[in-house]
């Protein structure tokens, strides 16, 4: 018996032989058409939860939420290198990450936030191929024992009211401030 064995039977191992399915076409999950090139095309924000859209990025409700009001922030350009994006549309993204601060300190009055980029698969990228800027509203104590007792994270508002509220106070913030469109 080596060092690595004694490691390994302290950790608990969990099965999930479904996985590999995944695993074996990763290579190829980009190959397709990317959901944040495709549902601003499409007419139909409030379906699509897109709550802004700007010259250079949208702002889109992420529908596999982490917590209540996780929001995306997402340049049209289809791009996964962050260096690779202008000014002007690193400095819309910063725009509306604070406008969607504002709008979230209004209607759901999270205690903080976490916000960030999750670039390449590696590092944890769902959608490796486009950026997309996350931000995710916290509360103290909203990691409760749900997840660990039984690996379940409890979403306690539906998106269609979390949609409508941070919409709404997104719209009334940019009624006020000025359009965050330039020309």
């Amino acid at each position: 018996m080596n060092d690595n064995d004694n490691i390994l039977r302290e950790f608990e191992k969990l099965w999930a032989p479904c996985r590999i399915d995944y695993i074996e076409k990763i290579d190829s999950i980009d190959s397709g058409e990317c959901i944040f090139c495709e549902k601003p095309r499409e007419d139909d924000d409030a379906g699509n939860y897109i709550i802004h859209r700007g010259n250079r990025c949208f702002v889109i409700l992420n529908i596999f939420p982490y917590n209540n009001g996780h929001l995306m922030i997402v340049p049209y350009r289809h791009e996964a290198d962050l260096e690779a994006l202008d000014n002007e549309t690193l400095m819309e993204m910063m725009n509306m990450a604070q406008l969607v601060v504002r709008a979230m300190k209004k209607t759901m009055r999270p205690d903080g936030f976490n916000i960030g980029m999750n670039l390449g698969r590696s590092a944890g990228a769902g959608i490796a191929g486009h950026l997309h800027l996350h931000v995710v509203p916290r509360w103290n104590g909203d990691t409760n024992f749900m997840p660990v007792v039984s690996g379940t994270k409890v979403i306690s508002e539906s998106l269609r009211r979390t949609y409508s509220k941070i919409s709404q106070a997104f719209r009334e913030f940019i009624d006020n401030a000025g359009d965050l469109k330039s020309d």
